[in-house]
């Protein structure tokens, strides 16, 4: 070819890795192994700008890993159960089932091309039945050891979906899907007990060097370990058999700011009132609207019931607080009661002044703030400081009156143990994890309800519970619980009649293991021993921000259940051993502002840039450009991976999304940057094929390339470790440079562009294939060993000293390395600008520094 065609270039070379198996991954003890696995997608029917990042980035590493004599594992596969899936078929009136494969399909059609190299024998989606049948094994092991159970639960209800909802998947009180507004309902529910392992998740989270620190830092302010006082309140006028009232509080040196004392909409105490009196039915009814997350809680009116009762105070007994039901209060969180202290919570003061209640301050500012500070109970805002913060405490009971928030709440700690008050104790904010949902396509939980023998667990010998396929979704609910050839059957242990389960899994579930399967994706059991203690770890996981907490912290709890039961060795209780969070791809906005309503947004080929501003092709109107904003299908700034790779080709786009700015940051697509990028490579092409072409003796300029080419080995090398792909790139640029304004002969240029290849060919595989190709070396540059520098030959033989005369640059020496200072001394008298200053004088004082400097005083 004469010219750079992607479109050549990029199918001829896949073909030739399929034929090849070049990312077939098999076992073999005798080399390193190396996993790396980027996040699997879910199956929405068309892969994005953000997955060509994502799967560019781990196929980078790949592909680094395999040049430097790694046995590399890098599947892909379908995170494909949820209610998208549901909705879809409601809406088209077809079945879940056929929408997911068909988009499955059609995304791999679009990932090909891009020439990720990916196993794909090892390819599975979380809906085959051949996965969730294994998980569903694994689910009644971990039941068996312990790890499940079944309990009521008070759940985010979505009234429309008919499902339970993760707090995760609320926003502004309302499902995520359906925008209904969400209620609390209670329901029987199966829990992992994750609860158990808080404090070793928390633990090892200190072990994971190879983490993002904000990472590790948001998943260890989840699980929340704190230390606090338990203690009893006594009861005034209490229903019989609620004659305390247990509560947690992490700051027990408030307590005698306590105005009054909270509990649960779901609390025992408030069931039992909610049975006998119908306003109190009333109130727990309406509280039951709202939603269970801390931002619906925060931002929701703070609305109580005093239910008449009243509790003791423990350091004076004469001393009585009412109890109130509130909706602020969940019965998840601690004992579901809390003593308020107004003064120094926002929220309890909010409920104290809706209440008209007493509102007593515990401390104030140690100094400094005397003039200005206005206490809470003289119309101030809640006194709210940090715990490391030294307060001056107004109504010391535990030590000196001037203590940091820590040190007052270990005193108070134990001066309560000492006068047996309560106990301290270390509680954790993590809850155990409920993984019942009401929706068809999701994971069947294998247990059959019998009225004779309760909850029996399925055979296992009948796994998979395979879902049916003749379900309709032309009523709202759940159609497991209308079909009755599947819901009813025979009981597992006695065999009368029984129900199956109609709840499935969440589907944190499926992507909780996922990594594990891709060892032995075939195997019939979850995981196959020999391949896991093999595999295992992935040794770099790549995936967004947003799974920071909840698709890790399920995973890093999975491995360890899976240890338990047999699944995983002990050394894989961490699976990840090293995590990159990417940044986002973004794209500028184009949209025409309405008077009213919702603006115009305008799609990117339908818009010109001159200038710096934009205008609509077909009318010439000005349009109003926002910069650099996250891709968005509703704000029409979302660009086609597919229409790139026909426009200018797989490896610019992967060029592109690389070399921008570094991986962990946002980058914004650009035409111009695509185009650029495009140029660059074409530039690369054309180069090569002239240099494959041409026939140039060796030349005084041979060394110095040679020199050049072994420098940017160990720059690459250096960077693609540290995962500074962009400056990668960057030193990439610089050799391209250098190649192409060289002097020097064929032979030694051919080298340098076949080092070019292998250097880009994590980055560019296609082009760099063919550049190889071009060059006449054998087989693929996919196999090629990473190129080594030459240590010697990044060490100059000549240095340049800058020469200053009367501390002005004036001129410079290019000298041997190793010349010794008195020559360097004679060379620098003689230089032309030293010899005009001096006008045959002799200098007051010259200075060399070997290697550096020249220094000449007239």
């Amino acid at each position: 070819m004469s010219q750079y065609d992607p479109a050549q270039i990029e199918p001829k070379w896949q073909a030739a890795w399929d034929d090849a198996q070049t990312f077939s991954a098999t076992r073999d003890e005798s080399r390193p192994k190396y996993y790396v696995l980027p996040m699997f997608p879910y199956p929405s029917g068309r892969i994005h700008v953000g997955h060509v990042r994502n799967y560019t980035l781990s196929d980078l590493v790949a592909r680094y890993k395999r040049a430097t004599g790694h046995n590399v594992l890098h599947p892909m596969g379908f995170d494909a159960f949820g209610m998208p899936a549901e909705n879809a078929a409601m809406a088209s009136g077809g079945h879940p089932k056929d929408w997911t494969y068909a988009n499955i399909d059609t995304m791999i059609e679009q990932m090909k091309p891009m020439g990720w190299g990916f196993d794909w024998d090892r390819m599975f989606a979380t809906c085959d039945p051949e996965y969730y049948g294994q998980q569903q094994s694994m689910f009644l092991d971990m039941l068996d050891a312990g790890l499940i159970y079944r309990k009521n639960a008070v759940v985010n209800w979505d009234p429309v979906d008919m499902t339970v909802l993760a707090n995760e998947q609320v926003e502004n009180g309302r499902g995520w899907r359906s925008g209904a507004p969400v209620e609390r309902k209670e329901l029987t529910q199966w829990f992992f007990k994750i609860s158990d392992y808080s404090g070793e998740l928390l633990e090892a989270l200190d072990t994971l060097d190879d983490w993002p620190a904000k990472v590790r830092l948001m998943q260890a302010n989840w699980i929340g370990r704190s230390r606090g006082l338990q203690f009893a309140f006594s009861t005034v006028e209490a229903p019989e058999g609620f004659d305390r009232i247990e509560v947690y509080t992490t700051r027990p040196d408030t307590l005698l700011g306590a105005s009054f004392v909270g509990i649960s909409p779901d609390h025992p105490l408030a069931r039992a009132l909610e049975a006998e009196r119908p306003e109190v039915a009333e109130f727990v009814a309406e509280c039951r609207k709202g939603g269970t997350t801390e931002e619906a809680i925060e931002t929701a009116e703070k609305l109580g019931f005093d239910t008449g009762i009243t509790v003791r105070h423990p350091f004076d007994t004469s001393w009585e607080l009412p109890v109130y039901i509130a909706n602020f209060i969940l019965m998840d969180y601690g004992t579901g009661a809390i003593f308020g202290c107004p003064a120094h919570d926002p929220r309890d003061l909010e409920f104290a002044r809706k209440y008209d209640l007493p509102v007593r301050s515990v401390f104030a500012p140690a100094m400094g703030e005397e003039g200005t500070f206005i206490l809470p109970e003289d119309g101030g805002p809640a006194y709210v400081p940090p715990k490391p913060e030294t307060v001056r405490y107004l109504q010391p009971f535990a030590g000196a009156e001037a203590m940091t928030g820590e040190d007052a709440i270990d005193a108070a700690v134990a001066f309560c143990e000492d006068n047996g008050v309560g106990t301290g104790v270390t509680k954790f904010r993590l809850r155990d994890w409920g993984l019942s949902r009401q929706r068809y396509w999701g994971c069947p939980i294998p247990v059959v309800h019998c009225d004779t023998c309760g909850v029996v667990p399925e055979k296992k010998e009948n796994l998979p519970v395979v879902l049916p396929e003749d379900v309709s979704f032309d009523v709202p609910g759940n159609p497991l619980d209308r079909h009755p050839t599947w819901r009813d059957c025979a009981c597992p242990s006695c065999g009368a009649p029984a129900r199956r389960e109609t709840d499935t899994m969440d589907t944190f579930v499926d992507s909780s293991w996922y990594y594990a399967r891709f060892t032995a994706p075939r195997a019939d059991t979850p995981t196959d021993m020999d391949e896991a203690k093999y595999w295992m770890n992935v040794d770099q996981y790549i995936g967004g921000i947003e799974h920071a907490i909840l698709h890790l912290l399920y995973s890093r709890f999975f491995a360890r259940a899976m240890y338990v039961t047999g699944h995983l060795p002990e050394t894989s209780k961490e699976p990840f051993s090293a995590l990159f969070t990417q940044g986002m791809v973004t794209h500028a906005i184009y949209q025409t502002p309405q008077a009213e309503g919702r603006p115009t947004y305008h799609y990117p080929e339908e818009v010109e840039l001159k200038e710096g501003k934009a205008f609509l092709k077909d009318t010439g109107a000005e349009v109003e450009v926002i910069p650099s904003a996250k891709m968005s299908k509703s704000k029409n700034n979302v660009v086609d991976p597919v229409t790139i790779v026909k426009q200018y080709g797989a490896d610019t786009a992967r060029w592109f999304v690389l070399s921008d700015s570094p991986p962990e940051r946002d980058v914004e697509w650009t035409a111009a940057g695509a185009e650029a990028a495009n140029r660059h490579l074409g530039r690369v092409y054309r180069a090569c094929a002239e240099i494959a072409a041409s026939d140039v003796p060796a030349t005084a300029e041979d060394e110095a390339l040679l020199r050049e080419m072994h420098k940017a080995i160990h720059d690459v090398t250096l960077a693609v470790e540290s995962f500074g792909f962009n400056a990668a790139i960057a030193r990439l640029y610089g050799l391209t440079n250098a190649l192409t304004k060289s002097r020097a002969g064929s032979g030694v240029k051919r080298e340098v562009a076949a080092v070019l290849a292998q250097l880009m060919a994590p980055m560019t595989p296609h082009l760099a294939e063919e550049i190889w190709q071009l060059l006449g070396r054998d087989g693929l540059v996919a196999n090629a060993p990473w190129p080594l520098a030459d240590e010697a030959m990044m060490i100059e033989d000549t240095v340049t000293m800058p020469i200053q005369v009367n501390g002005k640059r004036r001129g410079e020496l290019t000298v041997p390395r190793d010349m010794p200072k008195e020559e360097i001394e004679k060379l620098a008298l003689a230089h032309d600008a030293v010899v005009r200053t001096l006008d045959g004088a002799q200098p007051k004082k010259l200075i060399v520094v070997p290697g550096r400097i020249v220094n000449v005083v007239a």
